[in-house]
């Protein structure tokens, strides 16, 4: 992906020789005029130069140097890596000589980031460097007109979220007209907090959809069932807490409750399902963790920033089991007219760049996955920080009082604290019983004020208690006479599945060389111990002395985890391979119709009817793979028998599809029906595997299946 940029560079270990000549280039250009600077730009030979013409631009038009650390980010990303910099070291900044240097081709970069607030903010931040150099730049943001996402993107450098770009992606898709789309092309990126963006959420699918469909009461009746049930008697938890699923009694219980015969058989699907769906809802998700209650709707909560991630949706008839086991308004998912994760949507782009705080440890994934290396920038002045050693307790209930003491002493000395929890509910719980402390609370319920807030995590005495890495992008200043005292004082509630989670928290204390510290509070009743208790000791029988000392190394875990994680989405890409491949051809059809000179009745009349057969396709292999478990038994290969399946759906919907489209152009003159009259559409997230590997899902209903069969 990225070969032409890494082969235009040697290796890092030329860094030391290129800061020179970037320095003294720096000195040459600082007595050219704004225009003579401009025209440097445009004639710089190599990325070197640019960076020079740029970090002289930036310390014109904002007042500030760059320093050799940022121009070595600088270096690292215009050879096309992820360039590793902690908290502080001014990442925004870094970005701009190689977003210039990639902009050279005149066909426009994407800037992605986490968040509309630093879409927005860095456009407007970074903006007069650009114009300096004669460059448009342009933001996207949710509610914007269709009009003005099309100047945005004409804009040579172009700052959006990365749902906001897959997005409008999936509208042109679906686009009737040529003008109607506002994308221009997918030439280069650049990834903020690239380990979120590529990692955390690159399997999340991007939706879009519309028109109608209703849920019958078979929802209705599924969710009266599984409230019925007993635990142990009907269900079992298992997988660490991430799967659940019928008993033989509960086999029994639904078949008789439903009328449906064998709960198993092919026609049974459906039923099943949505049984599942209703049991994972009640069992498995749960208000205030995984998701909040606002405005009459179901927001998810991020598990990794803490915040509402907003309209995600999670599979199938999954959200509906939840809006229904909450009582409030149901939404209709509608038909989806096309999907995409964030991991294709960047295969899309022939050149990708990444920056972040956070990503040696995930380093083999970005080379396995996107052919990217992960070079790791020192940071401009030493790392003082001290981060402590973990506390462990027996209980959560122990682990809560200490690391609440470690608040009221640590806050009685006038340092600020800033306390990371993995959930809102946690957070509301901390928050409940420190009431002899004058703190501040900053989960999804009030994100809006998140920035506010957590700017001000670093003045003298303030107390923040946080979700996970809500805030994240802005940093934590100290106030007067903090350093003084210490600096700031990270708390984290709990070890995280990925060390990087927990790099990110302790990452939020010792800014630019700044002073603090850091310690995780951990408790043998944390999910990541009950969970994963037998990686912490060999697989024997839970001994607590020896998990009190497994959990004095807990990295050791988290790596076990994020290796069993890393193979899960290698699992999951094989089954979306097939269906991704049949989407870019099919695309490559459409567009083809789109743009030909077809009279423009019979062309809109096409383009509809690709849209909805395409939407069926999918519709029938997401019910395909919902319950390919059950259907491929008997010794066959679930995922061969999956990709077969999704193959021949395919041949068959291509092989009908030109009489098709001759037989609504027929339908339409007929009766004469506005074929571009579509009705609304709307997009969401959804979620790719809620509840672990698909593998062990697949394993425990085939067994399923024989015992119901040979009862």
């Amino acid at each position: 992906m990225n070969r032409f940029l890494k082969a235009l560079f040697p290796r890092r270990d030329a860094d030391a020789a290129s800061l020179v000549r970037i320095n003294r280039l720096r000195g040459e250009f600082a007595g050219l005029s704004d225009p003579g600077l401009r025209q440097a730009y445009q004639k710089a030979p190599d990325a070197e130069t640019v960076i020079a013409v740029a970090a002289v631009a930036a310390e014109r038009t904002l007042r500030e140097r760059m320093f050799d650390v940022q121009l070595r980010g600088s270096l690292a990303l215009c050879r096309g890596s992820i360039a590793e910099m902690q908290t502080g070291e001014g990442k925004t900044l870094t970005a701009v000589p190689a977003v210039l240097w990639l902009a050279r081709g005149g066909q426009g970069v994407h800037v992605m980031t986490v968040n509309d607030y630093l879409a927005t903010r860095d456009a407007e931040w970074m903006g007069p460097i650009y114009r300096m150099l004669g460059l448009t730049c342009g933001s996207i943001r949710q509610g914007l007109s269709p009009e003005a996402r099309r100047t945005a993107y004409a804009c040579d450098i172009t700052y959006a979220t990365a749902n906001e770009v897959g997005f409008d992606y999936l509208r042109d898709q679906v686009a009737l007209r040529p003008e109607d789309r506002v994308q221009r092309g997918f030439a280069a990126a650049l990834v903020d907090e690239a380990d979120s963006i590529l990692i955390d959420e690159a399997r999340i699918p991007l939706v879009i959809a519309g028109g109608e469909e209703t849920e019958g009461d078979l929802v209705l009746r599924a969710d009266r069932l599984v409230r019925e049930f007993a635990r142990g008697l009907d269900y079992r938890i298992e997988e660490h807490g991430r799967n659940v699923t019928l008993t033989d009694h509960g086999i029994h219980h639904t078949e008789a409750r439903l009328g449906c015969g064998n709960l198993f058989a092919e026609e049974n699907l459906e039923a099943l399902t949505t049984v599942q769906d209703a049991l994972h809802a009640h069992v498995l998700l749960h208000r205030d963790i995984d998701y909040l209650i606002k405005d009459d709707q179901v927001e998810s909560v991020d598990e990794f920033k803490g915040r509402i991630a907003q309209d995600r949706r999670w599979p199938a008839g999954l959200h509906t089991a939840v809006e229904v086991k909450e009582a409030v308004s149901v939404k209709s998912q509608g038909r989806i007219f096309g999907s995409i994760t964030l991991e294709n949507l960047l295969a899309l782009y022939e050149h990708i760049c990444g920056m972040t705080g956070t990503a040696a440890t995930q380093a083999s994934e970005f080379a396995e996955i996107y052919n990217l290396a992960v070079e790791v920038i020192p940071p401009n002045r030493p790392m003082i920080r001290v981060d402590h050693p973990d506390f462990v307790y027996r209980t959560k209930s122990e682990k809560h009082d200490a690391l609440l003491d470690e608040i009221r002493t640590v806050h009685s000395t006038g340092r600020p604290v800033l306390v990371g929890t993995a959930s809102v509910a946690e957070s509301e719980h901390l928050s409940w019983l420190l009431t002899d402390v004058p703190h501040n609370i900053l989960n999804a319920r009030d994100e809006e004020r998140e920035a506010a807030l957590i700017a001000h995590a670093g003045e003298r005495g303030a107390v923040t208690i946080s979700t996970n890495m809500a805030g994240r992008g802005t940093d934590i200043r100290l106030g007067p006479g903090v350093a003084e005292r210490g600096g700031l004082h990270v708390i984290g509630t709990n070890r995280h599945e990925a060390r990087r989670i927990d790099f990110q928290l302790r990452g939020r204390a010792g800014r630019q060389g700044d002073p603090g510290t850091s310690r995780f509070f951990v408790s043998l009743e944390d999910d990541i111990v009950q969970r994963y208790g037998e990686a912490l000791t060999g697989g024997g029988t839970f001994i607590p002395d020896e998990q009190m000392r497994a959990l004095a190394t807990p990295e050791g875990v988290q790596r076990v985890v994020e290796g069993k994680n890393l193979e899960i989405r290698l699992f999951l890409r094989k089954y979306e391979s097939s269906i991704e491949g049949q989407r870019q051809m099919f695309a490559k059809r459409r567009d083809q119709i789109l743009l030909s000179d077809a009279p423009e009745f019979e062309r809109i009349v096409a383009l509809r009817t690709m849209d909805d057969e395409w939407s069926a396709h999918l519709s029938e292999v997401t019910e395909l793979r919902s319950g390919i478990q059950w259907v491929a038994w008997g010794g066959r290969d679930p995922l061969h028998e999956y990709l077969r399946r999704v193959h021949g759906m395919y041949e068959d919907m291509m092989a009908g599809l030109e009489s098709e489209i001759e037989r609504r152009i027929a339908e339409a003159r007929e009766t004469g029906i506005d074929p571009s009259q579509r009705g609304s559409t709307w997009t969401y997230l959804t979620t790719d595997n809620p509840f672990g590997s698909l593998t062990d899902r697949i394993r425990k209903g085939l067994v399923a299946k024989a015992k119901s069969l040979f009862q």
